[in-house]
């Protein structure tokens, strides 16, 4: 639908040069919709999928609302996770940053309930947070629900999912009467309803029609892959693709450990979120994940919910949800902002049929679609090295090694030998081995060899892995990181994944404790955490890689 522009939705002046500087130029269905009736003081339920804008939705109309010169919880927004209330309190402040004055306090559970204490003292016009803290807050006094003019339930069916209900209905039943309501949510179940029906005054409701549950920006397929073939594919997609961000989502906590494991082994700049993670380290990955210290992130829906980032280019289902709504909120992760975005879903066996429900139920065609092949890979990747080094020759961002080249055409070697060789050595460095899977001699749905079919010969391949990596430590503080004298080295055919992945392994490291991994030809120099130092040199006494023994110890200086 046509929306007229922000200006026409009757929002204040302050609120115009927020959104203008944000650069959004006209309001998006649900945006344009919601804003007027809200800013009269309406009760409203929308309608509205993960990715349609809802955010400024209530929060613009909200902020409205509010006496700035009052330093008294006048809103309060509800959220199921801790990520989404850190997001909504984020863009709250940014659609708000014109106001001078404006204090918003996210407030959840896993947090210092002392900092929450002192922020809420201080005054926050606006609370965004989970219902079991923010509840907690209203028991203990320390916030007072009585000059609440809108109350925001985001999410009010996940909210509901989780198991919320309660605390939702004592938070709602505490408020002033005569504030306002908006709810949001992704479907109109019974919980909702009832939510509605016993808290809401004859909310105006608001639902954008949509033809597919599905962004028509995103491309879906499907490959059919074994379990035990599946880190090995996700590997291949990882290394063809080119994404900035790629989220991988799991149904289990361990498959989400498991498949973290193995990538880290593998080299890839990955890191994990799940239930058993505390709530410092979940801000930590996520942060990192959105300033593209971590390109791959691996979770399960939950740990997922709110995570709200434009850039993510690839969504994968390691596992298929079982409910089809899951895999509409997983792929919604992807394809927003008007990026165009890739979703891939692993099948096999009674997953098929999941897949055709899946399809009905989002009225959106999912192509199947052949596991890339090892040669596929290995030509993608040598096309992005050829790619580099034109763009690098072409623009003279090199340095002269004339003297060096000339001493090899002296003893013969032709040009073409020299920078074959070079290439080669390029595309081993940091690389890793590819896996024969049965997958590689099946056609989609076949479940046996393919006629004719030989295994593939196995190639050491690696593109681009060490400009993932040395991007990775660019970002870490180097003043945090100590370095580490390995006495393997290039000579022992270690790999700059096979160390990562076996001080993890060996020392049950948190992510992120491992910066740069320099390969010399004796030994290796590795930067870790100044915290774990002590721990890595003592766990892994006596420890063996690629079958050899090492000694690990702190870098006391040049041993190369």
């Amino acid at each position: 639908m046509d929306t007229p522009p922000f200006s026409e939705l009757g929002l204040p002046a302050e609120l115009l040069a927020a959104v203008e500087k944000l650069g959004f130029e006209r309001p998006s269905p649900i945006q344009a919709l919601a804003i007027p009736p809200a800013l009269a003081g309406k009760d409203i339920f929308g309608l509205s999928q993960t990715g349609s804008g809802k955010t400024a939705a209530f929060t613009l109309p909200m902020l409205a609302r509010l006496d700035l010169d009052l330093n008294r919880t006048q809103a309060m927004i509800l959220c199921p996770t801790r990520e989404l209330a850190n997001q909504v309190c984020e863009d709250v402040h940014r659609l708000g940053s014109a106001l001078g004055k404006l204090h918003a306090v996210p407030v959840y559970g896993g947090a210092p309930m002392d900092r929450q204490l002192r922020a809420l003292r201080a005054g926050a016009h606006v609370v965004v947070g989970t219902p079991g803290r923010v509840l907690d807050h209203l028991r203990r006094g320390s916030l007072d629900p009585n000059l609440i003019k809108t109350i925001i339930l985001d999410e009010a069916d996940r909210m509901l999912d989780m198991g919320f209900r309660d605390e939702m209905e004592e938070l709602l039943a505490a408020l002033p009467p005569e504030r306002q309501a908006l709810f949001f949510s992704a479907t109109m179940n019974r919980g909702v309803k009832s939510l509605i029906e016993s808290f809401g005054n004859d909310p105006e409701i608001i639902q954008i029609e949509q033809k597919a549950k599905t962004v028509t920006s995103i491309d879906q397929c499907a490959y059919e892959v074994r379990q035990r073939s599946k880190v090995e594919v996700l590997s291949r997609l990882l290394d063809i693709e080119v994404s900035r961000l790629s989220i991988v989502f799991c149904n289990t906590k361990r498959t989400v450990d498991e498949a973290t494991e193995a990538l880290l082994a593998r080299g890839y700049a990955v890191d994990r979120l799940h239930g058993d993670i505390t709530q410092q380290m979940r801000e930590r990955v996520l942060n990192r994940f959105r300033d593209g210290t971590i390109e791959v992130l691996v979770a399960t829906d939950v740990a997922a919910r709110g995570l709200d980032i434009d850039e993510i280019d690839l969504v994968v289902n390691y596992d298929l949800p079982q409910d089809p709504e899951d895999y509409v909120h997983r792929i919604g992760r992807t394809g927003r902002a008007g990026r165009s975005g890739r979703a891939v879903s692993f099948v096999f066996g009674r997953d098929v049929h999941r897949l055709e429900t899946i399809e009905r139920y989002t009225r959106s065609p999912i192509k199947r679609a052949r596991v890339p092949s090892q040669e596929q890979v290995e030509g993608r990747l040598a096309d992005r090295l050829f790619d580099d080094l034109k763009e690098r020759l072409t623009e003279g961002r090199f340095d002269s090694y004339e003297a060096q080249v000339d001493r090899l055409l002296e003893q013969g070697f032709t040009p073409t030998d020299i920078a074959s060789v070079l290439f080669t050595m390029l595309r081993e460095e940091g690389g890793r081995e590819f896996n024969q899977i049965q997958e590689d001699r099946e056609e989609p749905g076949q479940r046996g060899p393919r006629r004719g079919g030989e295994p593939h010969k196995r190639k050491p391949q690696g593109g681009d892995r060490r400009e993932r990596r040395e991007r990775s430590s660019q970002h870490m503080d180097s003043s945090d990181m100590t370095p580490l004298f390995l006495s393997l080295g290039k000579q022992q055919g270690v790999k700059v994944g096979e160390i990562i992945g076996m001080l993890y392994n060996e020392a049950g490291l948190p992510q992120g404790s491992i910066g740069h991994v320099k390969l010399f030809d004796r030994n290796s120099r590795i930067d870790v955490a100044k915290d774990v130092a002590d721990r890595v040199i003592e766990v892994c006494k006596g420890s063996t890689l690629r079958g050899k023994k090492f000694i690990l110890d702190h870098d006391r200086g040049p041993q190369h």
